[in-house]
């Protein structure tokens, strides 16, 4: 299962796969910064079945 993400940084948008960001956590919750413009956006994580980190993008920054 492939996950797409966008840039939220309105001058960037750009698309990645799940497999071209460094999913990390810096303090507040899951995240990836941009490859381009290294703008933070901010993901919700989930197990599937199997019990694999599955990742969906929020919008804005999570309620810790």
């Amino acid at each position: 299962m492939s996950s797409t993400f966008v840039c939220r940084n309105q001058s960037c948008e750009t698309p990645w796969e799940q497999s071209e960001v460094e999913i990390r956590n810096e303090g507040q919750g899951p995240l990836f910064r941009c490859p381009v413009c290294g703008a933070r956006n901010y993901l919700e994580q989930f197990e599937d079945d199997e019990g694999n980190a599955v990742y969906e993008q929020v919008d804005g920054k999570p309620f810790l």
